[in-house]
């Protein structure tokens, strides 16, 4: 099973994610089928860049995304930051 989750980068108590999808079974910083996007959560606001048309491509061909990111695109889609 395909998935949408965070790959964590950045160093110690700075954590940077991107977004990425995976196979389920790989591991979190293992091989991965392609970056949709960015997140950073330590600015002041939080970054979120996102490719909205790669995203639902692989939406659309089965990936799930993990609660945390499906969380992140909804907020966002919200306030309309979704990068395109």
């Amino acid at each position: 099973m395909v998935k949408i989750r965070l790959q964590r980068i950045g160093s110690k108590h700075k954590a940077k994610y991107r977004v990425v999808v995976a196979e389920k079974t790989n591991k979190r910083s293992g091989k991965t089928l392609d970056t949709v996007g960015f997140y950073d959560p330590t600015t002041d606001p939080a970054v979120l860049d996102l490719k909205s048309e790669i995203l639902e491509k692989w939406i659309k061909n089965g990936a799930k995304p993990t609660i945390p990111v499906s969380h992140l695109i909804r907020r966002y889609e919200r306030f309309g930051k979704l990068s395109g």
